[in-house]
């Protein structure tokens, strides 16, 4: 008897039946309603702040809706003929793309020599790496502000400090005239954002391998053939980047127009988006600065479909 409960003992037990599986469309009702729940907060907020006023515009742009009296009715295309008919129009274009093209080549190479300066961990780098970026956290309309007071001719330090030099016999008026007003902005921006644009390149020369530069000094490389050959290739996304942003932030510019200049001299400095405003805050025309709105719109989204095309046609 007693062996006999000591081999019942001994003998395995059965194993517990496993569980049922789980049903596939219970597993995929639960996944789907996760994802909704992730998803929502992000669609709402894309509907409230960009879908619903994108529709709003557009029927503003098709109908004659001034400020002050709501929307009274259609009256398409007349808003797009009087926006492309205004003696405004087109000088504004002109000088939005000739603001865009400036401030471009001075912002990019100047923030590639600041990138590559600071590229290498050697003493100090941080250091000069943080001064760099440091006008960036500055709001553009405060740093707008700051470089009026600057450039004021009979109070602005810059005007006196160039009257003691002796480079001036009197007040210098740097807004005074088209070209001084546009590299005198153009500074202003570059100042401002030389640093943001710094911290893109930098990044992308950090992932470049270290291993490549040093084989092409091993095979008797100078500097610049390593910087055509190495550098600029890999670092054409981030290039890429920052051309996507400066270009597009440049079509896109008001505040420090805004500040600096109100347009003038003699409307020289007008660009699109101004165009916008004072079409609807100074004309009261709602309709005419959504029609503008639109162009404007388009062209940003034709002029991005071109770059990313560009790009994809680079990495083939």
């Amino acid at each position: 008897m007693q062996v006999k409960a000591v081999e019942r003992a001994a003998a395995p037990r059965p194993s517990a039946a496993p569980d049922p599986p789980r049903p596939r469309r219970r597993w995929w009702r639960t996944r789907t309603a996760q994802g909704i729940g992730y998803a929502t907060p992000t669609a709402v907020f894309v509907a409230v702040f960009f879908l619903f006023p994108l529709v709003l515009v557009a029927q503003m742009s098709l109908s004659d809706w001034p400020l002050l009296a709501g929307d009274r009715g259609g009256n398409a295309p007349e808003n797009f003929t009087d926006v492309t008919d205004g003696s405004l129009f087109w000088p504004a274009v002109r000088f939005t793309l000739l603001y865009t093209g400036v401030v471009t080549v001075v912002l990019l190479g100047l923030a590639l020599l600041l990138a590559l300066l600071v590229q290498e961990s050697r003493p100090g780098a941080g250091f000069f790496r943080t001064v760099y970026f440091l006008p960036g956290a500055l709001g553009l309309t405060s740093a707008s502000l700051l470089f009026w007071g600057m450039y004021s001719p009979n109070t602005g330090p810059l005007s006196k400090m160039l009257e003691r030099l002796g480079l001036a016999d009197g007040p210098v008026s740097f807004l005074g005239s088209p070209g001084a007003a546009l590299w005198s902005t153009v500074f202003l921006v570059v100042w401002k954002f030389a640093g943001f644009y710094m911290l893109i390149l930098l990044v992308g020369l950090q992932r470049i391998p270290h291993e490549l530069y040093e084989a092409a000094r091993m095979d008797g490389a100078s500097r610049s053939q390593i910087f055509r050959s190495i550098t600029l290739p890999l670092l054409r996304p981030s290039l890429a980047l920052s051309l996507l942003l400066c270009v597009t932030g440049s079509l896109l510019a008001f505040d420090q127009f805004f500040v600096l200049t109100k347009g003038g001299p003699d409307n020289s400095t007008v660009t699109v988006v101004q165009l916008i405003y004072r079409e609807a805050f100074q004309k009261l025309n709602l309709g005419t600065a959504a029609a503008l709105s639109i162009l404007v719109l388009a062209a940003l989204l034709l002029l991005n479909a071109f770059q990313f095309r560009g790009l994809r046609k680079e990495d083939a």
